[in-house]
């Protein structure tokens, strides 16, 4: 049996191929195996012997965690880590890696596709016309775009894009971000409340975490005086569902666009899925030939950097550094 230098273990994917692994850890002449698996004691026996693991969706808790000996790095495929307990990887000495930047274009262009539907009602006018409705009434009161201020709820890489975007429409863009010091080109900072009282869209553009988590809720709602449009591409569970729904129902917003959901898929009760004003695509925005292909070869790289003595280029869990249980060099 062939012996090889190191093991790494693909917990689970839903990509048609790992062909760009394939090709990054042959170089690294390491064996990649590709287990496709979600459960704990399922977790523990494919992985017990990994150096290195490819994570999509399978929870890497404490308990799974603490039962890989070998392990040195988690690669995360996307942005958001919430799969992976951070705390027991720092305690383990294990570092988290993600790829933070490979969809910026793609979630940003969803968002402003999004925000132009609703605006101009082209999904709305799409069905009425392919039920043999041709009536542009309908579809009445319709505004332009030009003169709207769109409000930022983060502006990060994606928020900015999204700005830079949507700024050539003639769109006045706000942000609030608690993380900024000073304002980037063309945006003006305010303060939550300011953001949700002058916005006429309202974009989702922050990680999810404990202080995010049902930012928009019944509350926020209720200070939207000018009843925005409400975009999110970001994470479901941001925004409070149960009150997004009575929002629209007491016409505090004038309707959503939603990548994301706080349940996916939704339930089939769900009365967002019957609301014309309400548009929804299935966790779609990331995605792009383009994209998935740079994912997958940047997720492999992250873990083949630390099995070659370097920090990967994007550290999640920072306060690893100086009990790695690899030997880094930097």
């Amino acid at each position: 049996m062939k012996q090889y230098p190191h093991q790494v273990v693909i917990t689970d994917c839903d990509h048609g191929s790992v062909e760009e692994e394939k090709e990054e850890f042959a170089r690294l002449g390491a064996e990649l195996v590709l287990a496709q698996v979600r459960g704990e004691e399922e977790l523990i026996r494919a992985c017990k012997d990994a150096d290195g693991l490819l994570n999509q969706y399978a929870l890497l808790t404490r308990r799974v965690l603490e039962n890989l000996p070998k392990c040195k790095v988690v690669a995360r495929y996307g942005v958001g880590v919430d799969s992976i307990d951070l705390k027991a990887a720092t305690d383990l000495g294990i570092i988290v890696a993600n790829v933070p930047d490979y969809c910026i274009e793609e979630v940003a262009s969803h968002a402003v596709a999004l925000i132009l539907t609703l605006v101009r009602k082209t999904a709305f006018f799409d069905r009425k016309v392919k039920s043999n409705q041709w009536d542009f009434r309908q579809g009445i009161p319709i505004g332009r775009v030009r003169g709207k201020t769109l409000g930022l709820v983060g502006s990060g890489k994606i928020g900015l894009e999204v700005a830079k975007m949507i700024s050539p429409f003639g769109v006045k863009v706000i942000a609030y971000d608690p993380y900024l010091k000073e304002a980037p080109e063309g945006i003006k900072l305010k303060d939550f409340d300011t953001v949700l009282r002058e916005s006429d869209i309202l974009s989702i553009h922050c990680p999810l975490n404990d202080s995010t988590r049902h930012l928009i809720g019944e509350k926020e709602f209720k200070k939207m005086e000018k009843k925005p449009l409400l975009i999110n591409t970001s994470r479901g569970p941001i925004i409070d569902e149960k009150a997004l729904i009575q929002a629209l129902k007491e016409g505090l917003i004038t309707g959503a666009g939603l990548d994301v959901l706080e349940k996916e898929p939704p339930d089939s009760v769900n009365p967002m899925l019957a609301m014309e004003n309400v548009i929804l695509s299935p966790h779609v925005g990331f995605y792009s030939e383009e994209s998935i292909s740079e994912l997958k070869r940047r997720t492999a790289q992250n873990v083949s950097d630390v099995l070659t003595g370097r920090w990967p280029g994007s550290v999640v869990n920072q306060g690893v550094k100086g009990k790695t249980r690899a030997p880094l060099s930097g």
